[in-house]
């Protein structure tokens, strides 16, 4: 190469050095200002306020779910045995009636008549039974004569039962008590055998029919408590007991169904509503419950910030910050999750706002609008 040409290209050079030195020097002063600045804001910016709830132990009652339909213990179809014309109605539509009350009356008055003609020829028939003793005990009459006598009373009485047993059939009665269904019949109307008058169903107390997976049958008793619930009594839990189990198992579904007696005194539930069930099992299950708003949900694992209590090594200030703690969740209820694994019992955690916050930050705790998280809870209406 050249003299020439290798002079120029380290004069060059030297040329760059001298203008870019002091633009680096500059510069990396410049960064560790801010750097200074930066680390001088973290140092003196207020901590940042959260909600925080403790992991608490609790103990939460097992419980199997399902879905049911309510049945009636005893629900009919109140009809007539007997044709006839109404003559009164004694009974209003959707009335709670006792058994043996009149609920239809049929036109009895041919019957009647009948029954009076009956009377008096079973009235003869015993006087003259009364007769052939007297005359059998003097040897006047002979033992066919009173034997004849005897079955006259008998067939004369029998047809005035047979009467008494037609105006009985034509006074139609509420079987049981229980409350009636709409009125399908009307005054004056001619019924003919079967026809129906309304009906009557027992609504306290009242069976839930529902099934369960043939592996549960173990946990299953007769007399096991169960709750049961409505979208028709919002809020309210019906409680009652297991009076039966199915002793098949269904081969299409392989469950087993179960029927339960629930109390309704207040007649909310109605047969034909579907519900939901719980069987209530006597065995109860130790958890340690956080709020779930304190779980950050994400599709690598689910964690939760734990505040811890740090030191300042510059201050000597005790501060409290963040750490994220990744959690292994079970089961939820109401507006707890039960932590199987990374938490200890009595770890503070955010409870709330978890989204915005990162590992390492200083906060304050201040649980004045906290949620209130509960077991149970009972929205109310905006």
């Amino acid at each position: 190469m050249p003299r020439k040409i290798l002079t120029f290209i380290i004069g060059f050079v030297l040329f760059l050095l001298a203008i870019a030195g002091p633009l680096f020097l500059v510069k990396t002063r410049q960064f560790a200002a801010m750097g200074a600045a930066g680390e001088a804001m973290a140092a003196n910016m207020p901590p940042t306020v959260v909600t925080a709830a403790p992991a608490k132990p609790d103990s939460w009652s097992n419980s199997l779910g399902a879905p049911g339909s309510l049945d009636a213990v005893q629900g009919v179809t109140v009809a007539a045995e007997m044709p006839g014309k109404i003559v009164k109605l004694a009974f209003e539509a959707g009335a709670a009636v006792k058994a043996g009350d009149v609920l239809v009356q049929l036109d009895i008055s041919t019957e009647e008549a009948q029954l009076r003609a009956a009377e008096a020829n079973a009235a003869l028939a015993k006087a003259n039974l009364a007769r052939a003793k007297d005359l059998r005990q003097s040897n006047t009459n002979s033992l066919s004569e009173l034997d004849a006598s005897e079955a006259q009373a008998k067939q004369a009485e029998a047809q005035a039962e047979a009467i008494r047993a037609v105006i009985a059939k034509k006074t139609i009665r509420a079987p049981f008590s229980g409350r009636l269904g709409l009125r399908m019949v009307n005054l004056g109307q001619i019924l003919r055998e079967g026809d129906p008058i309304a009906t009557l169903q027992t609504l306290d107390p009242i069976y839930v029919n529902f099934s369960l997976p043939q592996q549960r049958l173990a946990l299953l008793a007769v007399g096991t408590a169960v709750q049961v619930s409505s979208d028709a009594a919002p809020g309210d839990k019906f409680p009652g007991k297991i009076n039966a189990i199915s002793p098949e198992i269904d081969a299409t579904t392989r469950n087993i169904r179960v029927q339960a007696t629930i109390a309704n005194r207040d007649e909310k539930l109605r047969p034909g509503m579907y519900a939901s069930v719980e069987v209530l099992l006597p065995t109860d299950t130790k958890v340690l419950m956080i709020p779930v708003t304190a779980v950050l949900y994400a599709p690598y694992g689910d964690s939760v910030f734990v505040i811890d209590e740090k030191k300042d090594e510059k201050s000597g200030k005790v501060q409290q910050v963040l750490r994220q703690q990744f959690v292994r969740l079970g089961a939820a209820r109401g507006d707890f999750v039960n932590v199987t694994d990374g938490l200890k019992a009595g770890e503070n955690v955010v409870s709330s706002g978890v989204f915005k916050l990162r590992p390492g930050m200083a906060v304050a705790i201040d649980n004045k609008l906290a949620p209130d998280a509960k077991l149970a809870p009972k929205p109310k209406n905006s």
